[in-house]
């Protein structure tokens, strides 16, 4: 990694605001591509996933997230269950940021794809105890279409139509079969 790169990670953390936010979206840029120091940084992103600050934990998440078209190794396949604590966190705005990033550990290939279509099923249909779960079941529809705008995967479609015929209420089931057309 080269030193601008680590720059940014450590204004991402300790800069002011309106630089952590820059060096946020910097990194998020630059991690939209696959890029070869992503095991530089993994394990620090790990730990940072249940720091004592929710932004901390909501960007290391989703730089996680970003980070797994990056992982030859398939660590992502063994941390999942960490992002994914994320995506429950106690504070909503940090949970909802998180998940909303979760579908992108989805294109970094097959197996990956399976696990996060397999986590974010099991939510929606056994999630409705949660507080806020129709934005977050909006939240999964909605990851699922960026999954399917990716891969054309007529079986993540088919999913995520079978999932809404589920709803009960038509105001949601309206909502939700928007995200599909």
């Amino acid at each position: 990694m080269d030193s601008q790169i680590a720059l940014e990670f450590e204004k991402s953390k300790s800069g002011d605001k309106e630089e952590r936010y820059e060096a946020f979206h910097t990194i998020l840029n630059i991690t939209d591509q696959k890029v070869d120091w992503a095991y530089e940084v993994w394990d620090q992103l790990l730990e940072d996933l249940t720091h004592k600050d929710n932004h901390q934990r909501s960007r290391a998440a989703q730089y996680l997230a970003n980070l797994a078209k990056s992982d030859p190794e398939m660590r992502i396949m063994k941390d999942f269950s960490k992002l994914w604590q994320v995506t429950k966190d106690e504070k909503f705005v940090t949970a909802r940021h998180s998940l909303q990033s979760i579908w992108k550990v989805g294109i970094a290939g097959q197996p990956q794809k399976e696990m996060v279509m397999e986590a974010m099923t099991d939510r929606f249909k056994n999630g409705i105890d949660e507080k806020n779960y129709t934005l977050i079941r909006n939240d999964i529809l909605q990851n699922m279409r960026n999954l399917y705008n990716h891969y054309h995967d007529e079986t993540i479609k088919q999913t995520a139509l079978d999932l809404i015929e589920t709803v009960e209420g038509p105001k949601y089931k309206k909502k939700y079969t928007a995200i599909w057309k």
